[in-house]
Protein backbone atom coordinates (compact mmCIF):
# COMPACT_ATOMS: atom_id res chain seq x y z
CA UNK A 1 0.00 0.00 0.00
CA UNK A 2 3.30 2.64 1.03
CA UNK A 3 4.50 1.50 -2.10
CA UNK A 4 1.67 1.93 -4.58
CA UNK A 5 1.12 5.67 -2.60
CA UNK A 6 4.71 6.57 -3.26
CA UNK A 7 4.29 5.67 -7.23
CA UNK A 8 1.20 7.57 -7.90
CA UNK A 9 3.05 10.44 -5.71
CA UNK A 10 6.31 10.36 -8.17
CA UNK A 11 4.27 10.35 -10.80
CA UNK A 12 2.01 13.30 -10.06
CA UNK A 13 5.71 14.96 -9.69
CA UNK A 14 6.54 14.12 -13.19
CA UNK A 15 3.48 14.96 -14.67
CA UNK A 16 3.72 18.48 -12.49
CA UNK A 17 7.14 18.88 -13.78
CA UNK A 18 6.40 18.39 -17.64
CA UNK A 19 3.47 20.76 -17.39
CA UNK A 20 5.69 23.34 -15.45
CA UNK A 21 8.08 22.84 -18.27
CA UNK A 22 5.96 23.17 -20.90
CA UNK A 23 4.14 26.21 -19.24
CA UNK A 24 7.58 27.88 -18.86
CA UNK A 25 8.25 27.56 -22.69
CA UNK A 26 5.22 29.66 -22.95
CA UNK A 27 5.32 32.22 -20.33
CA UNK A 28 8.85 32.13 -17.61
CA UNK A 29 7.31 34.12 -15.22
CA UNK A 30 4.03 32.70 -15.25
CA UNK A 31 5.53 28.97 -14.90
CA UNK A 32 8.13 30.18 -12.13
CA UNK A 33 5.18 30.84 -9.87
CA UNK A 34 2.99 28.17 -11.10
CA UNK A 35 6.41 25.78 -10.93
CA UNK A 36 6.57 27.28 -7.19
CA UNK A 37 3.54 26.78 -6.36
CA UNK A 38 3.41 23.16 -7.65
CA UNK A 39 5.95 22.39 -5.52
CA UNK A 40 4.49 23.50 -2.66
CA UNK A 41 1.32 21.82 -3.72
CA UNK A 42 3.83 18.10 -4.48
CA UNK A 43 5.38 18.44 -1.04
CA UNK A 44 2.29 18.94 0.65
CA UNK A 45 0.71 15.80 -1.47
CA UNK A 46 3.68 13.74 -0.49
CA UNK A 47 3.24 14.52 3.71
CA UNK A 48 -0.16 13.45 2.78
CA UNK A 49 0.42 10.57 1.66
CA UNK A 50 3.19 9.69 3.63
CA UNK A 51 0.96 10.36 6.66
CA UNK A 52 -2.30 8.25 5.26
CA UNK A 53 0.19 6.00 4.33
CA UNK A 54 1.69 5.48 8.30
CA UNK A 55 -1.78 5.35 9.38
CA UNK A 56 -3.24 2.61 7.26
CA UNK A 57 0.77 0.62 8.45
CA UNK A 58 -1.04 1.20 11.96
CA UNK A 59 -4.05 0.05 11.66
CA UNK A 60 -3.23 -3.08 9.78
CA UNK A 61 -0.66 -4.17 12.49
CA UNK A 62 -3.41 -3.45 14.93
CA UNK A 63 -5.64 -5.60 12.97
CA UNK A 64 -3.03 -8.57 12.56
CA UNK A 65 -2.55 -7.76 16.32
CA UNK A 66 -5.84 -8.38 17.25
CA UNK A 67 -6.19 -11.22 14.93
CA UNK A 68 -3.12 -13.28 16.22
CA UNK A 69 -4.53 -12.33 19.72
CA UNK A 70 -7.93 -13.78 18.91
CA UNK A 71 -6.49 -16.64 17.57
CA UNK A 72 -4.16 -17.63 20.53
CA UNK A 73 -7.32 -17.27 22.94
CA UNK A 74 -9.50 -19.65 20.85
CA UNK A 75 -6.30 -21.82 20.84
CA UNK A 76 -5.68 -21.49 24.46
CA UNK A 77 -9.40 -22.57 24.82
CA UNK A 78 -9.24 -25.33 22.74
CA UNK A 79 -6.62 -26.21 24.42
CA UNK A 80 -7.90 -26.54 28.43
CA UNK A 81 -10.90 -28.11 27.24
CA UNK A 82 -8.73 -30.97 25.37
CA UNK A 83 -6.76 -30.76 28.86
CA UNK A 84 -9.55 -31.35 30.66
CA UNK A 85 -11.54 -33.62 28.80
CA UNK A 86 -7.89 -35.83 28.83
CA UNK A 87 -7.90 -35.41 32.72
CA UNK A 88 -11.60 -36.74 32.99
CA UNK A 89 -10.89 -39.68 31.26
CA UNK A 90 -7.73 -40.50 32.83
CA UNK A 91 -9.57 -40.08 35.91
CA UNK A 92 -12.56 -42.31 35.05
CA UNK A 93 -9.85 -44.81 33.27
CA UNK A 94 -8.33 -44.55 36.91
CA UNK A 95 -11.76 -45.54 38.59
CA UNK A 96 -12.32 -48.16 35.93
CA UNK A 97 -8.99 -49.76 36.96
CA UNK A 98 -9.74 -49.59 41.00
CA UNK A 99 -12.93 -50.49 40.32
CA UNK A 100 -11.72 -53.94 38.04
CA UNK A 101 -8.92 -54.74 40.80
CA UNK A 102 -11.53 -54.73 43.45
CA UNK A 103 -13.51 -56.99 41.43
CA UNK A 104 -10.57 -58.91 40.40
CA UNK A 105 -9.64 -59.12 44.50
CA UNK A 106 -13.17 -60.38 44.88
CA UNK A 107 -13.17 -62.88 42.74
CA UNK A 108 -10.38 -63.77 43.49
CA UNK A 109 -11.12 -64.73 46.96
CA UNK A 110 -14.47 -66.12 45.97
CA UNK A 111 -12.63 -68.87 43.95
CA UNK A 112 -10.37 -69.50 47.04
CA UNK A 113 -13.49 -70.30 48.70
CA UNK A 114 -15.05 -72.18 46.29
CA UNK A 115 -11.62 -74.36 45.75
CA UNK A 116 -11.83 -74.44 49.93
CA UNK A 117 -15.65 -75.89 49.62
CA UNK A 118 -14.83 -78.10 47.09
CA UNK A 119 -11.88 -79.95 49.12
CA UNK A 120 -14.05 -79.72 52.07
CA UNK A 121 -16.83 -81.73 49.62
CA UNK A 122 -14.47 -84.07 48.33
CA UNK A 123 -12.99 -84.94 52.11
CA UNK A 124 -17.14 -85.32 53.17
CA UNK A 125 -17.39 -87.53 50.05
CA UNK A 126 -14.73 -89.46 50.59
CA UNK A 127 -15.79 -90.04 54.75
CA UNK A 128 -19.38 -90.65 53.42
CA UNK A 129 -18.09 -93.61 51.39
CA UNK A 130 -16.34 -95.01 53.80
CA UNK A 131 -18.73 -94.66 56.34
CA UNK A 132 -21.00 -96.40 53.51
CA UNK A 133 -18.86 -99.15 53.40
CA UNK A 134 -18.64 -99.57 57.10
CA UNK A 135 -22.25 -99.15 57.81
CA UNK A 136 -22.80 -102.01 54.96
CA UNK A 137 -20.18 -104.30 56.19
CA UNK A 138 -21.72 -103.76 59.60
CA UNK A 139 -25.34 -104.15 58.29
CA UNK A 140 -23.89 -107.84 56.60
CA UNK A 141 -22.37 -108.77 60.23
CA UNK A 142 -25.94 -107.97 61.96
CA UNK A 143 -27.89 -109.43 59.61
CA UNK A 144 -26.17 -112.41 58.50
CA UNK A 145 -26.58 -111.64 55.27
CA UNK A 146 -24.57 -111.46 52.24
CA UNK A 147 -25.25 -108.07 49.66
CA UNK A 148 -26.82 -111.10 47.52
CA UNK A 149 -28.44 -112.59 50.06
CA UNK A 150 -30.47 -109.43 50.75
CA UNK A 151 -31.25 -109.13 47.33
CA UNK A 152 -32.32 -112.52 47.27
CA UNK A 153 -34.80 -111.89 49.90
CA UNK A 154 -36.30 -108.19 48.31
CA UNK A 155 -36.77 -110.14 45.11
CA UNK A 156 -39.01 -112.75 47.80
CA UNK A 157 -40.66 -109.81 48.96
CA UNK A 158 -41.49 -108.48 45.50
CA UNK A 159 -42.86 -111.36 44.57
CA UNK A 160 -45.34 -111.79 46.93
CA UNK A 161 -46.32 -108.12 46.91
CA UNK A 162 -47.06 -108.85 43.60
CA UNK A 163 -49.10 -111.92 44.52
CA UNK A 164 -51.13 -109.65 46.33
CA UNK A 165 -51.85 -107.02 43.88
CA UNK A 166 -52.96 -109.67 41.46
CA UNK A 167 -55.42 -110.80 44.48
CA UNK A 168 -56.72 -107.14 44.31
CA UNK A 169 -57.27 -107.36 41.24
CA UNK A 170 -59.38 -110.22 40.97
CA UNK A 171 -61.50 -108.66 43.25
CA UNK A 172 -61.62 -105.38 41.54
CA UNK A 173 -62.91 -107.69 38.71
CA UNK A 174 -65.29 -109.07 41.34
CA UNK A 175 -66.55 -105.48 42.10
CA UNK A 176 -67.81 -104.86 38.76
CA UNK A 177 -70.67 -107.38 39.14
CA UNK A 178 -71.90 -104.88 41.30
CA UNK A 179 -72.34 -102.26 38.90
CA UNK A 180 -76.07 -102.62 39.32
CA UNK A 181 -76.23 -101.85 42.53
CA UNK A 182 -74.28 -98.59 42.51
CA UNK A 183 -76.34 -97.58 39.46
CA UNK A 184 -79.28 -98.09 42.06
CA UNK A 185 -77.37 -96.28 44.57
CA UNK A 186 -77.11 -93.26 42.09
CA UNK A 187 -80.70 -92.91 41.69
CA UNK A 188 -82.03 -92.94 45.03
CA UNK A 189 -79.34 -90.28 45.13
CA UNK A 190 -80.29 -88.41 42.42
CA UNK A 191 -83.92 -88.57 43.15
CA UNK A 192 -83.35 -87.21 46.48
CA UNK A 193 -81.45 -84.34 45.59
CA UNK A 194 -84.18 -83.62 43.01
CA UNK A 195 -86.69 -83.67 45.74
CA UNK A 196 -84.81 -81.45 48.44
CA UNK A 197 -84.87 -77.67 47.12
CA UNK A 198 -82.55 -75.50 49.76
CA UNK A 199 -81.18 -72.48 49.37
CA UNK A 200 -77.59 -71.25 50.30
CA UNK A 201 -76.39 -68.04 50.57
CA UNK A 202 -72.97 -66.96 51.57
CA UNK A 203 -72.60 -65.71 55.31
CA UNK A 204 -71.45 -62.04 55.34
CA UNK A 205 -69.14 -60.63 57.88
CA UNK A 206 -70.81 -57.29 58.19
CA UNK A 207 -74.10 -56.05 59.39
CA UNK A 208 -75.49 -52.10 58.29
CA UNK A 209 -77.59 -50.69 60.83
CA UNK A 210 -79.41 -47.64 59.74
CA UNK A 211 -79.37 -44.25 61.67
CA UNK A 212 -82.17 -41.59 61.93
CA UNK A 213 -79.69 -38.55 61.08
CA UNK A 214 -76.41 -38.42 60.91
CA UNK A 215 -76.03 -36.66 64.06
CA UNK A 216 -76.76 -40.24 65.82
CA UNK A 217 -72.67 -40.70 64.49
CA UNK A 218 -71.83 -38.36 67.26
CA UNK A 219 -73.78 -39.84 69.60
CA UNK A 220 -72.77 -43.49 69.20
CA UNK A 221 -68.85 -42.38 68.89
CA UNK A 222 -69.27 -40.38 72.18
CA UNK A 223 -67.25 -37.83 74.05
CA UNK A 224 -63.18 -39.02 73.11
CA UNK A 225 -64.92 -42.22 71.74
CA UNK A 226 -65.65 -43.66 75.37
CA UNK A 227 -69.06 -44.79 73.85
CA UNK A 228 -67.84 -46.47 71.05
CA UNK A 229 -65.04 -47.76 72.59
CA UNK A 230 -67.12 -49.27 75.32
CA UNK A 231 -69.75 -51.01 72.39
CA UNK A 232 -66.44 -52.76 71.20
CA UNK A 233 -65.04 -53.83 74.18
CA UNK A 234 -68.30 -55.33 75.39
CA UNK A 235 -69.47 -56.84 72.46
CA UNK A 236 -66.13 -57.59 70.60
CA UNK A 237 -67.58 -55.90 67.21
CA UNK A 238 -65.85 -53.42 65.08
CA UNK A 239 -67.89 -50.91 64.41
CA UNK A 240 -67.02 -48.89 60.85
CA UNK A 241 -68.38 -45.20 60.98
CA UNK A 242 -67.76 -43.36 57.55
CA UNK A 243 -68.92 -41.35 54.81
CA UNK A 244 -72.08 -43.46 54.48
CA UNK A 245 -75.12 -41.18 55.05
CA UNK A 246 -77.28 -42.63 57.99
CA UNK A 247 -75.53 -46.12 58.50
CA UNK A 248 -72.73 -47.50 60.64
CA UNK A 249 -71.24 -50.51 60.08
CA UNK A 250 -70.55 -53.43 62.07
CA UNK A 251 -67.83 -55.97 61.56
CA UNK A 252 -67.07 -59.08 63.10
CA UNK A 253 -66.15 -62.86 62.47
CA UNK A 254 -68.93 -64.00 65.43
CA UNK A 255 -72.29 -64.07 63.85
CA UNK A 256 -73.49 -64.27 67.20
CA UNK A 257 -71.62 -61.03 68.53
CA UNK A 258 -72.42 -59.32 65.81
CA UNK A 259 -75.97 -59.81 66.35
CA UNK A 260 -75.87 -59.00 69.30
CA UNK A 261 -74.59 -55.82 68.83
CA UNK A 262 -76.46 -55.19 66.09
CA UNK A 263 -79.34 -55.76 68.53
CA UNK A 264 -77.68 -53.66 71.22
CA UNK A 265 -77.17 -50.73 69.20
CA UNK A 266 -80.79 -50.17 67.35
CA UNK A 267 -82.08 -50.33 70.89
CA UNK A 268 -79.79 -47.68 72.30
CA UNK A 269 -80.94 -45.46 68.94
CA UNK A 270 -84.18 -46.04 70.00
CA UNK A 271 -83.79 -45.09 73.44
CA UNK A 272 -81.79 -42.34 72.93
CA UNK A 273 -79.63 -42.55 75.75
CA UNK A 274 -76.16 -43.34 74.88
CA UNK A 275 -73.58 -43.51 77.74
CA UNK A 276 -71.25 -46.72 78.55
CA UNK A 277 -73.36 -47.71 81.64
CA UNK A 278 -76.36 -47.90 79.22
CA UNK A 279 -74.77 -49.25 76.73
CA UNK A 280 -73.91 -52.16 79.27
CA UNK A 281 -77.33 -52.60 79.90
CA UNK A 282 -78.31 -53.08 76.43
CA UNK A 283 -75.89 -55.55 75.60
CA UNK A 284 -76.50 -57.86 78.63
CA UNK A 285 -80.65 -57.16 77.24
CA UNK A 286 -79.11 -58.54 73.56
CA UNK A 287 -77.52 -61.21 74.61
CA UNK A 288 -80.63 -62.25 76.01
CA UNK A 289 -82.67 -61.94 73.68
CA UNK A 290 -80.34 -63.53 71.20
CA UNK A 291 -80.38 -66.75 73.41
CA UNK A 292 -84.37 -66.76 72.92
CA UNK A 293 -83.74 -66.41 69.38
CA UNK A 294 -80.94 -69.47 69.36
CA UNK A 295 -84.14 -71.20 71.53
CA UNK A 296 -86.77 -70.29 68.50
CA UNK A 297 -84.37 -70.99 66.15
CA UNK A 298 -84.31 -74.54 67.42
CA UNK A 299 -87.39 -75.31 68.08
CA UNK A 300 -87.85 -74.18 64.21
CA UNK A 301 -85.58 -76.69 62.81
CA UNK A 302 -87.34 -79.58 64.83
CA UNK A 303 -90.79 -78.61 63.34
CA UNK A 304 -89.39 -78.26 60.12
CA UNK A 305 -87.54 -81.40 59.69
CA UNK A 306 -90.46 -83.07 61.87
CA UNK A 307 -88.56 -84.27 64.84
CA UNK A 308 -89.80 -84.14 68.06
CA UNK A 309 -88.86 -85.77 71.73
CA UNK A 310 -85.50 -84.06 71.24
CA UNK A 311 -83.86 -82.61 74.75
CA UNK A 312 -84.16 -78.68 75.41
CA UNK A 313 -80.34 -78.43 75.76
CA UNK A 314 -80.06 -80.46 72.30
CA UNK A 315 -82.58 -77.73 70.85
CA UNK A 316 -80.43 -74.84 72.09
CA UNK A 317 -77.20 -76.26 70.85
CA UNK A 318 -79.02 -76.68 67.62
CA UNK A 319 -80.22 -73.41 67.62
CA UNK A 320 -76.82 -71.53 68.03
CA UNK A 321 -76.01 -73.08 64.58
CA UNK A 322 -78.12 -70.58 63.09
CA UNK A 323 -74.81 -68.21 64.15
CA UNK A 324 -72.35 -70.77 62.57
CA UNK A 325 -70.77 -71.30 59.07
CA UNK A 326 -68.86 -73.85 57.60
CA UNK A 327 -67.03 -72.27 54.48
CA UNK A 328 -69.21 -70.27 54.06
CA UNK A 329 -72.59 -72.06 54.26
CA UNK A 330 -74.83 -71.54 57.19
CA UNK A 331 -74.65 -74.66 59.20
CA UNK A 332 -78.22 -75.03 60.33
CA UNK A 333 -79.58 -74.78 56.89
CA UNK A 334 -77.21 -76.90 55.61
CA UNK A 335 -78.37 -79.59 59.05
CA UNK A 336 -81.77 -78.59 57.78
CA UNK A 337 -81.10 -80.07 54.51
CA UNK A 338 -78.89 -83.10 55.19
CA UNK A 339 -81.89 -84.05 57.43
CA UNK A 340 -84.03 -84.09 54.62
CA UNK A 341 -82.00 -85.54 52.06
CA UNK A 342 -81.07 -88.51 54.35
CA UNK A 343 -84.77 -89.17 55.24
CA UNK A 344 -85.51 -89.11 51.42
CA UNK A 345 -82.55 -91.57 50.59
CA UNK A 346 -84.00 -93.81 53.37
CA UNK A 347 -87.31 -93.63 51.73
CA UNK A 348 -86.22 -94.97 48.57
CA UNK A 349 -84.12 -97.57 50.78
CA UNK A 350 -87.02 -98.58 52.66
CA UNK A 351 -85.23 -97.67 55.73
CA UNK A 352 -87.03 -95.43 58.67
CA UNK A 353 -86.53 -91.77 57.68
CA UNK A 354 -87.59 -90.67 60.82
CA UNK A 355 -84.56 -91.95 62.16
CA UNK A 356 -82.13 -90.85 59.65
CA UNK A 357 -83.57 -87.79 59.52
CA UNK A 358 -82.64 -87.35 63.37
CA UNK A 359 -79.55 -87.87 62.88
CA UNK A 360 -79.08 -85.60 60.24
CA UNK A 361 -79.95 -82.45 61.87
CA UNK A 362 -78.08 -83.43 64.60
CA UNK A 363 -75.08 -84.59 62.60
CA UNK A 364 -73.26 -80.68 63.20
CA UNK A 365 -73.92 -80.06 66.64
CA UNK A 366 -70.47 -80.30 67.66
CA UNK A 367 -69.42 -77.61 65.49
CA UNK A 368 -72.03 -75.18 68.37
CA UNK A 369 -69.52 -75.93 70.81
CA UNK A 370 -66.11 -77.05 69.02
CA UNK A 371 -64.30 -73.49 70.06
CA UNK A 372 -64.71 -74.80 73.45
CA UNK A 373 -64.41 -78.29 73.52
CA UNK A 374 -60.91 -79.88 72.02
CA UNK A 375 -61.44 -82.71 69.26
CA UNK A 376 -62.74 -82.57 66.08
CA UNK A 377 -66.56 -81.48 65.86
CA UNK A 378 -67.73 -85.54 64.81
CA UNK A 379 -66.58 -86.90 68.18
CA UNK A 380 -68.24 -83.58 70.14
CA UNK A 381 -71.14 -83.51 68.52
CA UNK A 382 -71.69 -87.42 68.96
CA UNK A 383 -70.93 -87.16 72.92
CA UNK A 384 -73.21 -84.36 73.39
CA UNK A 385 -75.36 -86.71 71.94
CA UNK A 386 -74.42 -89.79 74.14
CA UNK A 387 -74.84 -87.33 77.03
CA UNK A 388 -78.50 -86.67 76.34
CA UNK A 389 -79.75 -89.69 75.82
CA UNK A 390 -79.86 -90.05 71.97
CA UNK A 391 -79.96 -93.83 70.67
CA UNK A 392 -76.51 -95.57 69.67
CA UNK A 393 -77.98 -95.08 65.76
CA UNK A 394 -77.84 -91.44 66.24
CA UNK A 395 -74.57 -91.12 68.19
CA UNK A 396 -72.88 -93.45 65.79
CA UNK A 397 -73.84 -91.37 62.53
CA UNK A 398 -72.91 -87.80 64.20
CA UNK A 399 -69.47 -89.49 65.17
CA UNK A 400 -68.73 -91.41 61.65
CA UNK A 401 -69.84 -88.65 59.16
CA UNK A 402 -66.30 -87.46 58.90
CA UNK A 403 -64.48 -91.20 59.05
CA UNK A 404 -63.53 -90.16 63.21
CA UNK A 405 -65.62 -93.08 63.81
CA UNK A 406 -65.96 -96.75 62.48
CA UNK A 407 -69.55 -97.07 60.71
CA UNK A 408 -71.54 -99.63 62.48
CA UNK A 409 -75.22 -99.15 60.60
CA UNK A 410 -76.76 -97.94 57.46
CA UNK A 411 -78.17 -94.82 58.62
CA UNK A 412 -74.13 -93.34 58.98
CA UNK A 413 -73.60 -93.91 55.34
CA UNK A 414 -77.08 -92.12 54.63
CA UNK A 415 -75.84 -89.00 56.66
CA UNK A 416 -72.20 -89.12 55.61
CA UNK A 417 -73.75 -89.23 51.95
CA UNK A 418 -76.22 -85.99 52.54
CA UNK A 419 -73.65 -84.55 54.36
CA UNK A 420 -71.45 -84.75 51.64
CA UNK A 421 -74.37 -83.53 48.66
CA UNK A 422 -75.13 -80.58 50.58
CA UNK A 423 -71.67 -79.33 50.87
CA UNK A 424 -70.79 -80.49 47.27
CA UNK A 425 -73.61 -78.27 45.80
CA UNK A 426 -72.12 -75.46 43.38
CA UNK A 427 -72.17 -72.01 45.70
CA UNK A 428 -72.99 -73.73 49.08
CA UNK A 429 -69.55 -73.11 50.71
CA UNK A 430 -66.60 -70.68 50.45
CA UNK A 431 -63.57 -71.78 51.48
CA UNK A 432 -61.95 -68.67 52.03
CA UNK A 433 -64.67 -67.49 54.53
CA UNK A 434 -64.04 -70.64 56.81
CA UNK A 435 -60.39 -70.26 56.55
CA UNK A 436 -60.78 -66.97 57.16
CA UNK A 437 -62.74 -67.60 60.67
CA UNK A 438 -60.54 -70.69 61.34
CA UNK A 439 -57.50 -67.96 61.81
CA UNK A 440 -59.20 -65.26 63.61
CA UNK A 441 -60.38 -68.24 66.48
CA UNK A 442 -56.84 -69.25 66.38
CA UNK A 443 -56.00 -65.81 67.16
CA UNK A 444 -58.37 -65.65 69.89
CA UNK A 445 -57.07 -68.84 71.04
CA UNK A 446 -53.51 -68.11 71.55
CA UNK A 447 -54.53 -64.66 73.80
CA UNK A 448 -57.00 -66.74 75.57
CA UNK A 449 -54.18 -69.59 76.55
CA UNK A 450 -52.55 -66.86 79.00
CA UNK A 451 -53.29 -66.55 82.46
CA UNK A 452 -55.32 -63.60 83.62
CA UNK A 453 -57.14 -62.95 79.99
CA UNK A 454 -60.69 -62.01 80.73
CA UNK A 455 -61.74 -61.73 77.31
CA UNK A 456 -60.24 -61.11 73.78
CA UNK A 457 -61.98 -60.45 70.70
CA UNK A 458 -60.05 -60.46 66.91
CA UNK A 459 -61.23 -57.25 64.96
CA UNK A 460 -60.56 -55.20 61.88
CA UNK A 461 -60.51 -58.12 59.87
CA UNK A 462 -58.05 -60.08 61.70
CA UNK A 463 -55.45 -57.25 61.53
CA UNK A 464 -56.09 -56.07 65.15
CA UNK A 465 -56.55 -58.53 68.36
CA UNK A 466 -58.04 -56.54 71.56
CA UNK A 467 -57.38 -58.50 74.96
CA UNK A 468 -59.24 -57.77 77.89
CA UNK A 469 -56.80 -58.70 81.47
CA UNK A 470 -57.98 -59.16 85.06
CA UNK A 471 -56.45 -55.71 86.58
CA UNK A 472 -55.44 -57.92 89.91
CA UNK A 473 -53.82 -60.77 88.10
CA UNK A 474 -51.86 -58.62 85.29
CA UNK A 475 -49.89 -55.53 85.99
CA UNK A 476 -48.25 -52.96 83.56
CA UNK A 477 -45.27 -54.99 83.43
CA UNK A 478 -46.58 -58.13 82.86
CA UNK A 479 -49.19 -56.84 80.41
CA UNK A 480 -46.17 -55.21 77.85
CA UNK A 481 -44.55 -58.63 78.43
CA UNK A 482 -47.40 -60.69 77.78
CA UNK A 483 -48.09 -58.58 74.26
CA UNK A 484 -44.81 -59.66 73.33
CA UNK A 485 -45.22 -63.43 73.91
CA UNK A 486 -48.42 -62.95 71.68
CA UNK A 487 -46.47 -61.39 69.05
CA UNK A 488 -43.90 -64.25 68.73
CA UNK A 489 -46.50 -67.31 69.08
CA UNK A 490 -48.45 -65.72 66.39
CA UNK A 491 -45.64 -65.02 63.79
CA UNK A 492 -44.57 -68.74 64.50
CA UNK A 493 -47.94 -70.27 64.34
CA UNK A 494 -50.10 -68.31 61.98
CA UNK A 495 -49.42 -67.73 58.06
CA UNK A 496 -51.19 -63.70 57.99
CA UNK A 497 -51.63 -61.02 55.13
CA UNK A 498 -49.81 -57.59 56.61
CA UNK A 499 -49.68 -57.28 60.21
CA UNK A 500 -51.47 -58.21 63.11
CA UNK A 501 -51.71 -55.43 66.27
CA UNK A 502 -51.94 -56.95 69.47
CA UNK A 503 -54.09 -54.24 72.07
CA UNK A 504 -53.39 -55.89 75.88
CA UNK A 505 -55.99 -53.60 77.57
CA UNK A 506 -55.75 -53.18 81.45
CA UNK A 507 -58.88 -51.38 83.16
CA UNK A 508 -59.57 -50.72 86.59
CA UNK A 509 -62.62 -49.70 88.30
CA UNK A 510 -63.89 -48.32 91.18
CA UNK A 511 -67.88 -48.46 91.22
CA UNK A 512 -70.05 -47.37 94.52
CA UNK A 513 -74.05 -46.67 95.01
CA UNK A 514 -74.81 -44.25 96.75
CA UNK A 515 -78.38 -45.13 99.51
Amino acid sequence: MEGTIIVYAVILVVVATVALAAYYYLTKKTALEKLSNADERAKKILEDATRDAEAKKKEAILEAKEDVHRLRAEFDKELRDRRNEVQRLERRNIQKEESLDKKIESIEKKEENITKKINALNEREQSIDALYELQAKELERLSGLTSEEAKEELLDKLRKEIKHEAAVMIKDVETKAKEEADKRAREIITTAIQRCAADHVAESTVHVVALPNDEMKGRIIGREGRNIRALETLTGVDLIIDDTPEAVILSGFDPIRREVARIALEKLILDGRIHPARIEEMVEKAKREVESNIKEEGEQATFETGIHGLHPELIRILGRLKYRTSYGQNVLKHSIEVSHLAGLMASELGMDPTLAKRAGLLHDIGKAVDHEVEGPHAIIGSEIAKKHHESPIIVNAIGAHHGDMEMQTLEAVLVQAADAISAARPGARRETLEAYIKRLEHLEEIANSYDGVEKSYAIQAGREIRIMVKPEVVDDITSAEMARDIVKRIENELEYPGQIKINVIREVRSVEYAK
